[in-house]
C-alpha cells in the first residue's frame, strides 16, 4: 500500500496530465484518421509544454514514466494484433516488394546520416518509421536504441508529414500511372508498401475503392500487405537490441561490470511472445475479436506515450533542427515509392 501511495505521489500528477491530453486526442484521432490520435497528442503536448515549462517540476517523473514505460507496454500489447501464420501466408506476393523497400529506406537513411551529419538515433527512427509502419515502428524502436523524447517527436513529425502527402496524392498518382481499376490489387499492394502508417494506408486505399466502386477490395489487400510489413519490427528491433547491448558491454569492459539484464530491452521479447500466443490461440480456433480490446488498448497507450513525449519536447528547437531529418524523410519516401513501383512492374502486377 505504501508503495502505491509513493508511486501516486511521485508520478500521479504527470500521468494525469498525460491522460487529460491523450483522451481527447484519441477521440479526435477517430474523427480525423488521416492524422491519427498519436500525432494530435504529440502536437497538443508540445503546445501545452510552452505554458507549463517553468512549473513542470511536479509533473516530470510521471511524464517520464509515461513516455518510457507506457510506451514499452504499448509495444508488448501490439504483439496481440499479429497472427503470424495468416500474415505470412497472405503476404507472400508482396514479400519481395516489402523486403526491397525496407532495405532501400534503411540504406538511404544510413547514407544520409553520414552525408548530412544527422544524429544516428534520429536517422534510425526515420529510416525504420519510413520503411516499416510509421509511428508503431518508431514506438517499438525508440526504447531499444534509448532515443530521447525530442528525437522521437522529430521522427514522428517527419513520418506524419509524408503520411499525409501520400494519402492525398497517391490515389491520383495511381490513376495517372494506369493501375488496374477492376481488382484493386496493384494499388492495394502499392499503398501497403509505400505508405507508412496504418491510418494513411487505410485512407489511401479507401479513396481508391471509392473512386472505382470496388467496395473494400483495395483496402483488404492494402491492410494485409501493411500487416506483413509490420512483422519486420521483430527482426529489426532484435538486431538493434543486440547491437546496443554489445556496444554498451564493450564500453563497460574496462570499467564497471555491465549487466545484460539492465541494458537489454526485454520488452521486445515479450512483444514477440505476445505475437506467438496470438498465432497459437487463433490456430486452435480462438475468435480474433478476443484480441480486439487488447489491440485498442495498445493504440491508446501509444497515444498516451506520445502526449508525454510532446510534453517533453521543445517545439521551437524542433522546428529549428528539423530541416535535415525532413530531407532524409523525403529521400526515404521517394526511394520506397520508386522501388515499390519498379518491383511491381518486374513482377507483372502493374
Amino acid at each position: 500500500m505504501e508503495l502505491i501511495k509513493e508511486f501516486i505521489k511521485k508520478k500521479g500528477f504527470g500521468i494525469l496530465i498525460c491522460i487529460c491530453i491523450s483522451v481527447p486526442s484519441w477521440f479526435a484521432g477517430k474523427q480525423f484518421p488521416i492524422v491519427g490520435g498519436a500525432v494530435i497528442a504529440i502536437l497538443a503536448g508540445m503546445i501545452i509544454n510552452i505554458f507549463i515549462k517553468n512549473g513542470k517540476t511536479r509533473f516530470e517523473e510521471g511524464i517520464k514514466f509515461t513516455s518510457k514505460k507506457v510506451l514499452q507496454w504499448a509495444v508488448i500489447l501490439l504483439g496481440f494484433g499479429m497472427n503470424l501464420n495468416v500474415i505470412v501466408k497472405t503476404g507472400q506476393q508482396s514479400l519481395p516488394i516489402i523486403i526491397t523497400t525496407i532495405g532501400t529506406s534503411l540504406i538511404i537513411a544510413f547514407a544520409l546520416c553520414k552525408m548530412l551529419n544527422i544524429p544516428g538515433k534520429i536517422s534510425t527512427l526515420v529510416g525504420v518509421g519510413s520503411s516499416i509502419c510509421g509511428g508503431s515502428a518508431i514506438a517499438a524502436t525508440a526504447p531499444v536504441i534509448d532515443a530521447d523524447d525530442e528525437e522521437v517527436a522529430q521522427a514522428i513529425s517527419v513520418i506524419f508529414f509524408f503520411n499525409v502527402l501520400a494519402a492525398l496524392i497517391f490515389p491520383t498518382m495511381g490513376k495517372l500511372l494506369g493501375f488496374d481499376t477492376v481488382s484493386g490489387e496493384a494499388f492495394g499492394i502499392f499503398a501497403g508498401t509505400a505508405v507508412n502508417d496504418t491510418s494513411s494506408v487505410t485512407a489511401a486505399a479507401s479513396t481508391w475503392d471509392n473512386m472505382w466502386n470496388l467496395g473494400s477490395a483495395t483496402l483488404d489487400i492494402a491492410v494485409t500487405v501493411k500487416l506483413t510489413r509490420t512483422l519486420a519490427i521483430i527482426p529489426i528491433t532484435l538486431i538493434l537490441a543486440f547491437m546496443r547491448t554489445r556496444k554498451e558491454k564493450k564500453q563497460g569492459a574496462d570499467g564497471n561490470r555491465v549487466s545484460l539484464k539492465k541494458i537489454f530491452p526485454f520488452f521486445i521479447l515479450y512483444f514477440v511472445a505476445a505475437s506467438v500466443i496470438t498465432t497459437i490461440a487463433l490456430s486452435y480456433g480462438a475468435d480474433p475479436s478476443v484480441f480486439s480490446p487488447i489491440k485498442e488498448l495498445s493504440k491508446f497507450f501509444i497515444v498516451l506515450a506520445m502526449a508525454a513525449i510532446g510534453l517533453n519536447t521543445d517545439i521551437v528547437k524542433l522546428i529549428r533542427t528539423g530541416g535535415n531529418p525532413l530531407v532524409m524523410g523525403l529521400c526515404c519516401w521517394i526511394g520506397i515509392t520508386a522501388v515499390g513501383l519498379l518491383m511491381q512492374h518486374l513482377q507483372g502486377i502493374w
